[in-house]
């Protein structure tokens, strides 16, 4: 029983950190599009949210093998999970050091350019699918017991 609940509070726990920071950093990009404004407020908040983004992530990875096992939930909920760490991978090796970058150049309210602000776009699509989705199954897991 206490096992049980040590698994589901630490995948509520990572979904609460997790989502809460893709959530702040996902609207940021979303208006940064057309505003240097928030291109720049995207690049200073994305240092506070990239560490809560992985840190909710890992901790979905340990709430999940405890809570689901080798189910077919646990297997789709890895999945997921696989799509969710190269996404995140791409925007801490790629996207955050190009942003860090022209910060130092006093750039970072410039508007990005539109082939990142694409590729930008696409990892928004695919966060968006795996986080909630992640959510979805959790909820679903738990409905069904």
């Amino acid at each position: 029983m206490l096992f049980d609940f040590l698994s589901l509070f630490i995948l509520t726990t990572g979904f609460i950190i997790g989502l809460g920071a893709v959530t702040v950093i996902d609207l940021h990009g979303f208006l940064a599009r057309k505003s240097s404004y928030w291109t720049e407020a995207t690049t200073k908040t994305h240092k506070v949210t990239k560490p809560m983004i992985w840190i909710g992530t890992v901790l979905i990875l340990i709430g999940s093998i405890f809570t689901y096992g080798l189910s077919e939930i646990g297997m789709i909920q890895y999945g997921l999970l696989i799509v969710m760490i190269l996404n995140g991978l791409f925007l801490s090796f790629k996207v955050s050091p190009y942003l860090l970058k022209r910060e130092k150049e006093g750039l970072s309210s410039r508007i990005l350019p539109a082939s990142l602000q694409i590729k930008i776009q696409i990892s928004f699509i695919f966060s968006f699918i795996c986080w909630w989705g992640s959510v979805l199954l959790f909820v679903w897991y738990n409905f069904q017991k």
